[in-house]
């Protein structure tokens, strides 16, 4: 394949604009996560506290080593999912509160999207690879070098 094209993947970074429409939707969307966090989180305490529960109903002996090994194995998987989630939760509290502190009209990066291109001999490769997109509420406003 000496000359001709080739079809190759790309990434392309989408860029937004922040306007009070995005600010809504970004702001709807992290609460709408960080509500799903806490019901996690709730049912998480929950669930270990049954299972704990029907190890101890199960046992002739709840004071048995071994069944105080079991307690002790499934406390130690609800801390670890507990600190797990609650890190997550942290996370969407400060995007939420990055969120907040945007100014109108900022651009921020939103994700990546990837397209195929087509490159051939003498095409500037980096070029090719480094595109972006900037969008106003959803709608294309320009496509430019990343």
């Amino acid at each position: 394949m000496a000359d001709g094209s080739l079809s190759i993947k790309r990434s392309i970074t989408v860029r937004a604009v922040v306007t009070p429409r995005w600010k809504e939707d970004a702001e709807r969307e992290l609460s709408a996560a960080i509500a799903t966090s806490d019901g996690q989180l709730a049912q998480l305490e929950q669930e270990g506290q049954q299972v704990v529960d029907e190890i101890r109903r199960q046992s002739a002996n709840p004071l048995d080593p071994r069944v105080q090994e079991q307690v002790a194995s499934v406390q130690q998987q609800v801390a670890a999912k507990r600190a797990e989630l609650e890190e997550q939760k942290r996370t969407l509290l400060e995007q939420q509160r990055q969120v907040r502190e945007l100014e109108m009209e900022q651009i921020v990066e939103q994700g990546q999207l990837e397209s195929f291109t087509d490159i051939q001999v003498g095409d500037n490769l980096v070029e090719k690879l480094q595109v972006a997109i900037v969008v106003r509420d959803g709608v294309v406003q320009a496509i430019e070098a990343a």
